[in-house]
């Protein structure tokens, strides 16, 4: 069975609804459905980042990383919207198992750019690897056209617009 990530990442998911029990109301709510849809992947993603040791947010990070840079933990926490604390912990947390390592900016000797290690370029790699099956498992459910639609939609209550 699958272990569950650190729990400073996400709090702890709860068990789906009891097969069987009238939701009533909550049938009706986008935030029902929005969360239950978020356990189904939330745990699948857990079961398949276990070899890895990874939670959502700590990959999260590294692929922001590897993206950009000599990014700061700033720059991360206002991202992912996050504060600075969880996002220091996290960042500990990875430096830690030496996949990121913080360099002082050139620029600003106050400033901690983050840079992957090359374990942490090797994890990365293998971590999306795993990501691309674990997203397929969920891509196939819809076509094309309704992956678009329903993209946009969560798009539009996340980013307001």
């Amino acid at each position: 069975m699958a272990t569950k990530p650190p729990q400073d990442d996400f709090e702890g998911e709860d068990a789906p609804a009891t097969p069987g029990l009238d939701v009533g109301r909550l049938g009706d709510l986008l935030g029902f459905h929005l969360r239950m849809a978020h356990v189904a992947i939330y745990r699948d993603f857990a079961e398949t980042m276990e070899e890895l040791a990874l939670t959502q947010k700590q990959l999260a990070v590294m692929e922001l990383v590897a993206g950009n840079p000599g990014a700061s933990q700033i720059d991360l926490a206002n991202t992912l919207g996050t504060d600075r604390a969880t996002m220091m912990a996290l960042v500990n947390r990875l430096a830690a198992r030496d996949l990121i390592e913080r360099r002082p900016s050139a620029a600003d000797r106050r400033r901690q750019e983050l840079h992957l290690t090359k374990a942490g370029r090797a994890m990365l790699a293998r971590a999306r690897e795993l990501i691309d099956k674990h997203e397929q498992r969920f891509v196939e459910l819809f076509s094309r056209d309704e992956l678009d639609a329903l993209l946009t939609a969560l798009k539009r209550i996340y980013k307001g617009n």
